[in-house]
């Protein structure tokens, strides 16, 4: 569980947990193989599609595959820091300071009308992406979110006992 009792009052904190998780290490593993899968179709087979493509397409095509390409890269910085995190290489507080160079919000794709004209694997491999950026933001807002304030929590059973013990007694 931790060097702290149960029974001192101090409370686990589950976000500074969710590194070890499983989760979190498919997810490391996803987002890895993403980055890889996008590298070798843009230099490759995705280089070759670029070149049948006509001019305004062509340049739609270079402009999301850089989104697309900034986007793994933020990704992958922010799994990458939070890796060091789960090998014990850094604290959470100091990921939580590093973590502010890593832009989760970074290049979203543009109109869907604009995709629709573009290669189907370079399609999938954006919404592939963006998908994994979502589950990213989530878990970073979980994994970030202040500590509960201990003392507003108090015990959970006090508002029960003084309805028990008003009600006994009238």
């Amino acid at each position: 569980m931790s060097d702290r009792l149960l029974g001192d009052g101090a409370l686990v904190q589950f976000n500074e947990r969710l590194t070890n998780s499983a989760a979190f290490g498919a997810l490391f593993r996803e987002g890895m193989d993403l980055v890889e899968e996008t590298a070798a179709y843009l230099d490759g087979e995705g280089r070759n599609e670029a070149k049948a493509l006509d001019r305004a397409v062509s340049l739609t095509y270079a402009t999301e595959s850089m989104r697309l390409t900034t986007r793994l890269m933020q990704l992958a910085s922010w799994l990458l820091l939070h890796r060091a995190v789960k090998e014990g290489e850094m604290t959470l507080g100091q990921a939580n300071r590093e973590k502010t160079k890593v832009k989760l919000t970074a290049a979203d794709p543009g109109p869907s009308d604009l995709l629709e004209k573009l290669p189907q694997q370079l399609q999938d491999l954006i919404a592939r992406s963006m998908s994994l950026q979502a589950r990213v933001r989530r878990l970073d807002s979980t994994i970030h979110s202040p500590p509960p304030d201990q003392s507003a929590i108090g015990n959970p059973l006090v508002p029960h006992l003084n309805r028990l013990k008003a009600a006994f007694e009238q």
